[in-house]
């Protein structure tokens, strides 16, 4: 008799990064929409599949989207490669320079041990510990790429300080409290993150009044960013359960004197961070800071990266995926594919004057559901232009329909719609799906508890 053939068995994800790829094809084949969004369409399709379900390495599917718009010819070199010439990007290139230096100099253990002293020898104050540095750095650094940056190789020393080894669940959970709490809360904070500042860019050009930083500040951040903040806390705690590893040889730790590669570093974080904080004065870029500051750390003789650590240690996989993901950002809006999307869920909304509840619950599944397919940045541009539509169809003050954008972009399901997340994850070496695991477990806990929460705080302040 002669054996019976028998197919591999696919995991859950593998099924559906198969399913994405075979949608992907159809659209291609289909055409079902004008002029290049088809492609478009195919091409957003097959990459978020890819990269949701992490079945090919995030960077290899950057790589992918890169060759795949080529050769269809989907939208030219500087649109498909635009997230090369992206600020956000050069700012990730510093802080991998930054984070290696920190790292290779002792000077983030030195940081981590004083973190950990103050923050307790228990799981809970560790997580606790980080995740509230990083909403409190939301207030300092205007750009949440920086802050990650900065307090990843911080919470990597936290984390061995602590005992956790790579891949065990204290380390993922110190290092998933640094990601996500020195992005994610601080969308309530004015001018913490790249999407907020679209939102205010394009309301301004558009003629709309942007709100204030009190004004922002005060209608976000107690639902957005102090409840989900205790939410994350929690979540991260039960989930990726784990307990420190006292050291004998803290308080010695402690004691010893500086080294002078240290205090050189110290200095040079310190000035950063200085211009990063005041660039509203000086205007200068946080990326072309991050840049300086990396030059500097790279110069032979001065420097504190070798020429060995900056070709074995700078993780550029991380690059070509932030680079993939604003491209494919990019694409989707230079199609007209992103316009054409919030149109089709426009008409399937219910918004009627008169129906705040419907209203409020609407609009956050907009942009939302936008983000998917545009990434986070991508939602206020997108949204924004059909402002007028949409006060129109609801009822609502112009003011209050830009505000629920942030009830979306806020929000993300997936790691892949926030740059800043990918990256931070790259940085503290670990894989996207706890990243992954925890996004889908906050945005569902943020539509079942924190948007009801958050609409009883827009009436009660009136914007309803």
């Amino acid at each position: 008799m002669s054996p019976s053939l028998s197919l591999p068995r696919l995991t859950p994800a593998q099924a559906v990064a198969w399913v994405a790829l075979a949608a992907g094809l159809a659209i291609l084949v289909i055409h079902p929409l004008p002029g290049g969004e088809s492609q478009a369409l195919a091409l957003a399709v097959a990459c978020i599949g890819l990269w949701a379900t992490g079945v090919v390495p995030e960077p290899v599917t950057a790589v992918i989207f890169f060759t795949a718009a080529m050769l269809l010819k989907v939208a030219p070199p500087q649109v498909v490669f635009g997230g090369f010439e992206s600020a956000a990007l050069w700012l990730v290139f510093g802080g991998l320079v930054m984070g290696v230096a920190v790292r290779s100099t002792g000077l983030g253990e030195r940081i981590a041990i004083r973190l950990s002293l103050a923050f307790g020898s228990t799981y809970w104050g560790v997580i606790a510990g980080t995740t509230l540095i990083g909403v409190a750095l939301g207030f300092l650094l205007p750009s949440s790429m920086g802050r990650a940056i900065l307090l990843m190789p911080i919470a990597l020393g936290l984390a061995a300080r602590a005992g956790f080894q790579p891949g065990s669940n204290g380390h993922v959970g110190v290092v998933l409290a640094a990601a996500f709490g020195c992005h994610v809360p601080t969308f309530s904070v004015l001018p913490a993150n790249l999407p907020n500042l679209v939102l205010v860019g394009s309301a301004e050009t558009l003629g709309y009044a942007s709100p204030s930083y009190g004004e922002y500040l005060l209608l976000h951040f107690p639902v957005l960013g102090l409840l989900k903040t205790a939410i994350m806390v929690v979540l991260i705690v039960r989930l990726w359960p784990d307990t420190p590893r006292s050291e004998a040889t803290v308080e010695r730790d402690v004691s010893r004197p500086m080294s002078t590669a240290e205090i050189r570093l110290s200095a040079l974080l310190a000035l950063a961070l200085a211009l990063w904080a005041t660039d509203f004065l000086h205007h200068v870029s946080p990326a072309w800071v991050s840049m300086a500051a990396a030059v500097l750390l790279l110069l032979p003789g001065i420097g504190l990266v070798d020429r060995k650590a900056f070709s074995e240690k700078v993780n550029y996989g991380s690059m070509i995926y932030v680079a993939g993901i604003m491209g494919l950002g990019a694409l989707v809006g230079s199609s007209g594919l992103g316009v054409r999307l919030a149109e089709a869920i426009l008409t399937l909304l219910p918004l009627s004057p008169g129906h705040d509840v419907g209203n409020f619950a609407s609009l956050a599944a907009l942009s939302t559901l936008l983000g998917l397919a545009t990434t986070l940045p991508g939602v206020p541009a997108v949204l924004t232009p059909l402002t007028g539509r949409l006060a129109e169809a609801s009822g609502w003050p112009v003011e209050a329909v830009l505000m629920s954008q942030v009830l979306g972009f806020s929000n993300p399901i997936l790691p892949y719609e926030s740059a800043p997340l990918v990256v931070a994850m790259h940085l503290g070496g670990e894989r996207l799906k706890p990243a992954r695991d925890l996004c889908l477990l906050l945005a569902l806990i943020s539509v079942v508890v924190l948007l009801p929460l958050d609409f009883l705080w827009w009436k009660l302040l009136g914007w309803l």
